[in-house]
């Protein structure tokens, strides 16, 4: 049997991955692969170096201290540029690669401990591409690289930009990959804000997590016949906007004890499809 874990996209809400991971691994439950995309793949070099309990730690640890100054460093310089086409971004990939930087374990993706595979879209072609060998700062970024927010990353002579944008829960890379056991660790979206989301970045972030969430519910019903799918809870509601940092500690708390109950359950992979729908109140 082979587990993978795959990771989706979702800028700040990438905290709910978090401690989904944290009662996983307090589970014993541990990857052999690893195939995510954008904050997904972000979480993934984390867990493809340090997957036990005190590893998971330590990535709450460090998402509890992020700010979207951190991911999103913004200034009216490179924003200007981005508006007249002066640039390919409206903010500057530096606060990403600098995380990458601090963070990571290793120099190449094929000399992670656990095998990492990330996901990222093509401009040209508009195909995903699965990145498993080379720089993981450079594959990261490309995974990441929201579309006019950060700019896309050129690797071997192709221009990539974020991997949600055409398969932000890679299930499919990972059967291709010789997955059996999958277990799927969806971030959702924001389902209950209060109010529309203020400022064009926050804008993008929240339209894209809404748009992209479908393809998983199809993809679910897709394979759950041909491999043994496991689709972790996603949280809801979420009042949080995808471009807000700054409730990272409580959603790694809510996620923690919320897939801590469903692992408990006995029949926790009945219905995969209708944890997805928006079921709020």
């Amino acid at each position: 049997m082979t587990t993978a874990f795959v990771l989706s996209g979702g800028a700040s809400l990438g905290s709910i991955q978090v401690g989904m991971l944290l009662a996983m691994a307090e589970a014993g439950i541990r990857p052999d692969l690893i195939v995510g995309t954008s904050v997904g793949a972000l979480n993934g070099g984390w867990v493809a170096a340090r997957s036990d309990t005190d590893g998971i730690d330590a990535l709450a640890a460090v998402w509890r201290a992020l700010s979207r100054n951190d991911v999103f460093p913004t200034s009216l310089s490179t924003g200007f540029l981005g508006f007249i086409g002066r640039r390919r971004s409206l903010v500057s990939d530096s606060g990403l690669r600098r995380l990458l930087r601090t963070h990571l374990r290793f120099a190449r993706l094929e000399d992670a401990p656990t095998p990492l595979h990330v996901v990222a879209t093509d401009v040209l072609t508009g195909q995903d591409v699965l990145l498993s060998r080379g720089n993981p700062i450079d594959a990261i970024a490309a995974s990441a690289a929201v579309p006019a927010i950060l700019p896309p990353v050129t690797i071997d002579g192709r221009d990539l930009m974020d991997g949600g944008i055409v398969n932000n829960t890679p299930l499919s890379h990972a059967v291709a990959l010789g997955a059996t056991e999958i277990w799927v660790l969806p971030t959702g979206y924001a389902c209950a804000l209060s109010e529309p989301p203020r400022g064009a970045m926050a804008m993008v972030l929240h339209a894209l997590t809404l748009a992209i969430n479908q393809r998983l519910t199809t993809d679910v019903i897709r394979f759950e016949s041909t491999v043994d799918l496991r689709v972790v809870p996603p949280l809801c509601p979420v009042r949080t906007s995808p471009a807000d940092f700054s409730h990272s500690a409580e959603l790694i708390g809510r996620a923690h004890e919320q897939t801590r109950r469903w692992l408990s359950m006995p029949r926790y992979r009945i219905n995969q499809a209708d944890l997805l729908e928006h079921h709020h109140e």
